[in-house]
């Protein structure tokens, strides 16, 4: 249960909206049971006030209170039914946005290779942060809410109807409340957890089959992998089955013991009252509470046949988004960068984006980026190189020389599987957990999102002013653009910026670079899609606006190059 701690910590910093979600869980479960109470002490006392009218006794009897109670109550339990759905689902769908903007700063910021398919990654932001809304709206209130409300009635009745009954009743409401959840656990929790991790297998399997139709085909192998992919998600659906029918059971027994409460509930009551201890209409009371109790012990079993969901959703969330404990092979935080010492010790500058950082290559050679096994001839094998702060220099080279690797391990995503790659500023190293803050990177890959122009950009400096969003435009000479835009920074750009062409989709994207204030910057082949006079005319702009700062540039050749202090050729390692 300890994968759990970190995403119920986070959740809980919204303490006021899951304290008034389960305060209105809490108001509608008690005009339920309140409803179902007060309906039965009135029925049966006005029964008795008609037996003893029919046999000619004076009775008075006010049924104006416990009538305008019953109303109150069928009132406050259909309101606070829907007040609840209404907040409680919004609140699920913000906790959920807060985990998944968890998850997705901390993939941003680790210092190591993310590794494995696209569709993994995308898995983590939908699937397994999606699993993740039991946490409070499915497993904490209702669970919280079933024990509350279990020993407040069982202390309420140990009132009414002595201990002997409220001890009966607790004995069965435990039994119960253990059935609907650990012992549903220990029955659900090893599958679910396993069926959790099978899912995203099936998927990308499923992926992999649909974009790879034309490769199986000339192989000759699309029935044998169609059949594979029938058998997993056949073993997918008899583990969902499975889970289904014991939660079923589980929460028919657990109902049954709850019911089974309620029955000896009246038949000790029917005891008491021939003692003349409490009333009928008291007695009538209690069946029909513990009967109410049903709806609470409902909502349990759902959440916990899904729990090993969750955990294995957690445990996989930890694993992929932690912030990195462990020091990348070849960079140790007790060495110096650039020769200093106490790299685990120094506390980094406030502003790091107003200090130049220096960059140590040492004898590097890579992992393959694109899975966890290394390739037979690495790339960059025992490359070395020293930039220091300040300087700016320009990388060239062939496809498949290791261009794109060695940005990846100056910008941390990439972990050299020998030697180290080590940035330094002037207040001293800069240590790898935080390197992000440090650096600014843009890679081959164009991104843009489904946005306007503006919030495009506040990407790179949230707090950039127009004045400034319209000198970085200018810098990658998109004025023009600006100009021709319907509503200028405010056009919303499509899905993927399909509203403008590749060569201005990577202008923006470099501009949204250049707003980021680092001390490093990195640019894989900036001018990608641009002409020869676009590119020459954004490289004048750009040597201004990075004058100063330490920069990296790689490119397949010298004029697709920033302008730069030092060019170096990298060879192909064939």
């Amino acid at each position: 249960m300890h994968e759990l701690l970190p995403w119920l910590r986070l959740i809980g910093q919204r303490k006021l909206r899951l304290f008034l979600g389960a305060a209105l869980m809490l108001i509608t479960l008690l005009a339920g049971l309140g409803l179902l109470a007060l309906s039965g002490w009135f029925i049966t006392a006005t029964a008795l006030a008609g037996i003893l009218m029919a046999a000619g006794a004076a009775v008075t009897f006010d049924v104006y209170v416990p009538g305008g109670g019953i109303r109150a109550f069928a009132l406050t339990r259909t309101v606070g039914r829907y007040l609840e759905r209404v907040y409680n689902h919004d609140t699920v769908l913000r906790l959920l946005a807060d985990i998944r903007v968890q998850v997705f700063c901390s993939l941003a910021a680790s210092k190591t290779q993310l590794r494995g398919r696209g569709s993994d990654w995308l898995a983590r932001m939908t699937t397994d942060v999606d699993a993740m809304d039991t946490l409070f709206l499915r497993l904490v209130a209702p669970t919280g809410l079933a024990a509350l409300l279990s020993l407040g009635l069982v202390v309420v009745l140990s009132l009414l109807a002595g201990h002997v009954l409220a001890l009966v009743v607790a004995a069965l409401l435990t039994l119960a409340f253990a059935v609907a959840t650990l012992a549903l656990f220990w029955r659900t929790g090893a599958r679910s957890f396993r069926q959790q991790a099978s899912l995203e297998v099936l998927r990308g399997e499923v992926i992999q089959y649909l974009e790879g139709q034309a490769e199986l085909t000339a192989a000759g192998v699309v029935q044998p992998y169609r059949n594979r992919l029938l058998a997993d998600a056949e073993q997918w659906s008899q583990d969902q089955s499975i889970i289904d029918q014991r939660s079923g059971w589980h929460g028919a027994i657990s109902l049954l013991l709850v019911n089974g409460a309620m029955v000896a509930a009246l038949w000790l009551g029917l005891q008491i009252f021939q003692t003349g201890a409490t009333s009928g209409p008291v007695i009538s009371m209690i069946p029909l509470a513990l009967l109410a109790m049903n709806e609470v012990y409902g909502m349990l079993p759902e959440a916990f046949a899904r729990l090993g969901a969750t955990l294995a959703a957690a445990q996989r969330l930890n694993r992929d988004s932690s912030h990195g404990q462990a020091t990348p092979a070849g960079e140790s935080e007790n060495s110096g960068v650039m020769e200093s010492a106490e790299a685990s010790t120094r506390t980094e500058p406030s502003a790091p984006g107003l200090a130049w950082v220096g960059v140590k290559l040492n004898g590097l050679a890579a992992e393959d980026a694109t899975n966890d096994q290394k390739v037979d001839e690495p790339p960059l094998p025992g490359f070395s190189y020293s930039v220091r702060p300040g300087e700016q220099v320009g990388f060239v080279g062939p496809s498949g020389c290791g261009k794109s690797t060695l940005a990846n391990m100056a910008a941390g995503l990439v972990t050299a599987s020998t030697g180290c790659c080590k940035l330094a500023s002037k207040q001293g190293p800069v240590a790898p957990g935080s390197r992000h803050a440090w650096v600014t990177y843009l890679t081959q890959a164009t991104q843009l999102f489904d946005d306007t122009l503006r919030n495009n950009l506040l990407l790179g400096d949230p707090g950039a002013s127009d004045p400034q969003l319209f000198s970085v435009l200018a810098t990658v000479a998109l004025t023009d653009l600006l100009d021709e835009l319907p509503e200028g920074l405010d056009t919303w750009l499509g899905a993927y910026g399909k509203q403008v062409s590749g060569g201005e989709a990577r202008r923006i994207a470099l501009a949204r670079a250049l707003l980021r204030n680092t001390g490093l910057v990195i640019l894989d082949e900036p001018f990608t899609g641009l002409d020869e006079a676009t590119r020459a005319l954004i490289r004048d702009r750009l040597s201004h606006r990075l004058a100063g700062k330490t920069m990296i540039c790689f490119a397949h050749s010298p004029e697709a190059l920033t302008q730069v202090d030092v060019v170096v050729t990298l060879e192909s390692p064939g």
